[in-house]
């Protein structure tokens, strides 16, 4: 009986927390919203015994509630087995954000060229993350993606198995 009592205060209490968390959410990511998000990268091959590391930028607009339209740039540095080089890519995406208060997920598909001491080749694939937001205009930002490469759009299925990750570490500001 006493189990039974002790959880009619634990239930009045976040009943009555329920209403004012409800009443200060707040749209962090609405139509019209500009971002710009600054990141660490790097990535590895499938086997995670060759990798690179980079730097990255990322403007972004939402034309309607939780759709982000991005364009990205980043600058890299690799140590694969067949030497290191520099390279630098460029692409635009497109993000679905599901909206948790603070907390807002995503998932999405990006597109890019990558160019520079590398085979200069397109990329695709899928991407998903999450940005945590500290304050109403600032957010920590991480992403992972799947990228692979292909120089001709009928080679884009073929290639799909020969493909490396992305990872992502940053911050971003909205405005």
């Amino acid at each position: 009986m006493l189990r039974k009592l002790f959880w009619l205060p634990a239930l009045g209490a976040l009943l009555m927390v329920l209403p004012t968390t409800s009443a200060r959410a707040q749209e962090y990511l609405d139509a019209g919203s500009w971002l710009l998000t600054l990141s660490g990268t790097g990535s590895s091959n499938q086997d995670v015994n060759a990798g690179s590391f980079g730097i990255q930028a990322e403007v972004g607009y939402f034309p309607i509630d939780q759709l982000e339209l991005f364009a990205r740039q980043s600058v890299n540095y690799s140590d694969f087995n067949a030497g290191t080089t520099t390279s630098a890519a460029t692409a635009v995406g497109l993000d679905y954000h599901f909206d948790l208060d603070r907390w807002q997920p995503f998932i999405g598909i990006s597109i890019g060229y990558q160019y520079g001491d590398v085979h200069n080749t397109w990329f695709a694939g899928p991407e998903a993350g999450v940005k945590y937001f500290v304050k109403a205009d600032t957010f920590i930002y991480g992403l992972v993606q799947y990228q692979w490469f292909f120089d001709q759009g009928s080679d884009a299925i073929d290639n799909f198995d020969n493909g490396s990750f992305l990872y992502g570490l940053g911050i971003g500001f909205t405005w």
